[in-house]
């Protein structure tokens, strides 16, 4: 066996040089693999900012937030960002579900938006001012909206009407359970289309049409699920040919039911028993709502 006393000192044992400029070269790329204070710092901000900007499109678009009577009344007439009168018209339909004091200065920013140029403000105004039927100038202004160029607000106005004892909405009620039948506002060249069985919220892109270098977007007028494209990708159309058909969504079939239940004649059961089987698309309680609908329009044409 050896003797480890015999084994060489490591100290004593000769190593092989390195070049100075090998150990340069290494303490180089040592040293730029080393992030920089600014680096950092710019690193840290870029980080921050991927988590802030969310924050701050959430905060900007959410109609929870809620306003103070300043934001209120800049928002109400705010004509560069519509959603800020959107915000504003939720925050005020809440102060009146809770009957806060001094919502009523906002009344007539209710009834001047009842004519207001885009849709979305126009059909959250008609909801809003149904929460209350005491004012004549919001049963007026409902009354007008009837004949509104949306689908959406006026089936929204009727729904108002409701509640204020009025039943001159009937009509657009029973529309809201019918398919949406949906025309070509002018002649051009299907250029994409929503595909049949999809759902689709309202507002949006239906089928895309190209004329002369013009392109015009066609809109799903209702929240619902495309039933049929009729145009496909290529085809030639002319202005009021049939492109799709939207069938109501859950909500608006819920709503216009209650409506029925209150106002609802005979003539309105056609549209109303459908709803009483059970379709793959909506849940149970629809089901329910029809038949208690169908049994309160017998009951009052009875008692009649």
């Amino acid at each position: 066996m050896e003797d480890p006393r015999n084994k060489p000192d490591p100290s004593e044992v000769p190593t092989e040089e390195i070049p100075a400029s090998q150990v340069q070269a290494e303490l180089a790329k040592r040293k730029k693999r080393r992030m920089s204070t600014r680096n950092r710092i710019l690193f840290y901000v870029v980080a921050w900012l991927i988590v802030l900007m969310p924050f701050l499109f959430w905060r900007a678009t959410w109609f929870g937030r809620p306003l103070t009577d300043a934001e209120m009344a800049e928002y109400l007439h705010d004509e560069q960002k519509p959603r800020h009168i959107q915000h504003a018209l939720v925050q005020i339909g809440e102060q009146m579900d809770k009957h806060q004091p001094g919502v009523q200065q906002w009344y007539p920013d209710l009834a001047r938006l009842a004519t207001h140029p885009v849709e979305e403000i126009r059909n959250t105004d008609a909801w809003v001012m149904g929460k209350d039927p005491s004012r004549p100038e919001f049963h007026q202004a409902l009354l007008k909206m009837l004949n509104d160029s949306s689908e959406m607000v006026r089936g929204n106005a009727a729904l108002s009407l409701v509640r204020f004892g009025d039943a001159s909405g009937r009509p657009q009620i029973v529309e809201m359970l019918e398919p949406s039948t949906v025309t070509a506002p002018v002649a051009g060249t299907v250029t994409a289309a929503a595909r049949s069985g999809e759902p689709i919220q309202h507002g949006t892109l239906l089928v895309r049409l190209e004329e002369g270098g013009q392109t015009t977007e066609v809109r799903s007028p209702i929240t619902g699920q495309v039933k049929a494209v009729v145009a496909t990708p290529g085809a030639r159309v002319a202005a009021g040919d049939k492109l799709a058909v939207v069938t109501p969504g859950t909500e608006q079939v819920w709503e216009a039911l209650r409506a029925l239940y209150l106002v609802g004649t005979p003539d309105d059961l056609p549209y109303v028993t459908p709803y009483e089987q059970a379709l793959p698309d909506l849940p149970e309680r629809i089901q329910q709502q029809a038949r208690e609908t169908e049994r309160a329009i017998r009951e009052r044409a009875s008692r009649q």
